[in-house]
């Protein structure tokens, strides 16, 4: 039976677990980018490397729902201002807040990372769902960096019953799966709170796949969600949780 608690405040305890989910090989040419690009992620935390845009326009993706098209996931994300966070992704002789802060005038915004406020305890109407533990071989989309399209807002976009609302746009992002050890340690994406059951189904393959016309939801390695959010804001609050 699922069951919720609220996430312990332990800074370094989850960097064991990240580790070995860094350190297996995935299947495939996708997976094995994704996982280059988490141990990135991974080592540029711990080093503090990361990128900190201040004040921009930018897509939240934390929490989205995303439709598969041909192995890339186009996700349905936040428009949101204030600071967030992101790797560094150095293009020619900048970096990833300045390819954001061309977005405005280009009709385009780039995903990076803040705290969504609605997993926060005790208000929040959406938790962190561990999919660990047993079988977690679905696929996630791994939306820091992913270019987003500000002319699907207000728009009807593949994959989706309705027009995209407004607040909102569609981001594309590439999609990370498991396989072997890597199963078992496993991953977090966001959902109801409280807690549902049935919405476990999206942390394993038979719903969770990377086939044309798939849902899946942004998701992370165990404990990322809270370091960078304490990278970013210095703290964490408590969070709600789901647990299978």
């Amino acid at each position: 039976m699922i069951r919720s608690r609220k996430f312990a405040k332990h800074p370094t305890r989850w960097l064991g677990a990240i580790a070995a989910v860094l350190a297996m090989a995935v299947g495939g040419a996708s997976a094995r980018a994704e996982s280059v690009k988490e141990d990135l992620e991974k080592k540029a935390i711990e080093k503090q490397d990361m990128k900190i845009c201040a004040n921009q326009t930018y897509a939240l993706c934390a929490s989205a729902r995303c439709t598969v098209y041909d192995g890339v996931a186009y996700c349905q994300c936040e428009v949101k201002k204030g600071n967030s966070i992101s790797l560094p992704f150095p293009m020619h002789k900048g970096d990833v807040c300045e390819v954001n802060a061309k977005g405005p005038i280009n009709r385009y915004m780039v995903s990076t990372y803040s705290l969504p406020e609605e997993v926060i305890a005790p208000n929040g109407k959406r938790a962190i769902y561990h999919c660990g533990g047993g079988p977690s071989e679905g696929a996630y989309a791994q939306c820091d960096g992913g270019m987003c399209f500000a002319s699907t807002e207000g728009k009807s976009f593949p994959g989706f019953d309705k027009p995209i609302p407004k607040g909102q746009i569609i981001c594309a992002c590439p999609i990370t799966t498991a396989s072997g050890a890597a199963v078992v340690v496993g991953h977090e994406i966001m959902g109801p709170y409280p807690c549902d059951k049935s919405y476990l189904k999206y942390c394993v393959s038979d719903v969770a796949n990377t086939k044309t016309g798939s849902t899946i939801y942004v998701g992370a390695p165990p404990g990322m969600v809270r370091n960078l959010a304490m990278t970013l804001n210095g703290k964490v609050p408590e969070l709600n949780e789901c647990r299978p």
